[in-house]
């Protein structure tokens, strides 16, 4: 079943307590401190270009690349409102493809989780470094294996809205780290509201995302040819530890590394 189709008419709703703006305050902080005040700056599972616009507000020349056609279409749409001059990608992060080098990378809302295995990331982390400018930096996040076992695995989360429901159920899989969210999500329907009816649109999906630990990510850092500068915990900003549920890294490509 494909991921963020139906989903994505609903996705902002749904996901309206999500710290964008910290997590821009963050990223623009490690931007700055490495001299990146401007330039190309490309967000990876750019979803409904929530962080690409704060971004582009904050004066970088954003592109986004995610694959699901229903999400950049919502992001296609917001460009329209904002009027900054953005560029969309449907593209895989595993196989992107850009027209030059960017100053930085970055990725948020644990997008990278929803690559399955090492070499999915290893293969994201080599083109991370092929369109880095020499001293870009990569900032990203992801959802622990911590988090998935501990604190969301096999749960039900569901929550009534005037408009929307869902029903989000968990399964995590501690073999193979995988963890399986089956949601159900009711829609108002608008028309129907309109001729004083009350009628909901029902629809599922299945998405699937593994967990990682910290030293997981480190080493595929590595291996990919970038240097591993840091990392610390995205809730506390404090150091990150094994409890810690989604945690921030930071990379860099030097003038001199070499894969």
């Amino acid at each position: 079943m494909e991921t963020y189709t139906d989903f994505a008419s609903v996705y902002d709703l749904l996901m309206d307590e999500t710290p964008y703006k910290m997590w821009c305050e963050n990223i623009v902080q490690e931007l700055r401190a490495h001299q990146i005040n401007d330039g190309l700056v490309l967000e990876l599972g750019c979803g409904t270009g929530s962080m690409t616009e704060l971004l582009a507000a904050e004066g970088y020349d954003m592109i986004g690349v995610d694959n699901a056609d229903e999400m950049l279409l919502a992001a296609s749409e917001k460009r329209e409102q904002s009027g900054h001059d953005i560029l969309y990608l449907n593209q895989d992060m595993r196989t992107f493809e850009l027209y030059g080098t960017v100053r930085a990378v970055v990725s948020v809302c644990d997008s990278l989780n929803y690559l399955l295995d090492n070499e999915d990331i290893l293969a994201c982390f080599r083109l991370v470094w092929n369109y880095l400018d020499p001293e870009g930096i990569f900032v990203f996040d992801f959802n622990t294996q911590y988090k998935y076992e501990m604190v969301i695995g096999d749960s039900v989360i569901a929550e009534n809205r005037e408009d929307c429901s869902f029903i989000w159920e968990n399964y995590y899989d501690s073999e193979s780290c995988i963890n399986e969210y089956d949601l159900t999500v009711f829609v108002k329907d608008p028309q129907a509201s309109a001729r004083g009816q009350e009628l909901f649109t029902r629809f599922q999906e299945v998405h699937l995302q593994r967990g990682y630990t910290l030293e997981e990510m480190i080493s595929l850092i590595e291996r990919s040819g970038l240097i591993y500068l840091k990392s610390y915990d995205a809730d506390t900003m404090g150091e990150a530890t094994d409890k810690s549920e989604r945690i921030y890294c930071v990379a860099k490509k030097t003038a001199l590394n070499n894969k």
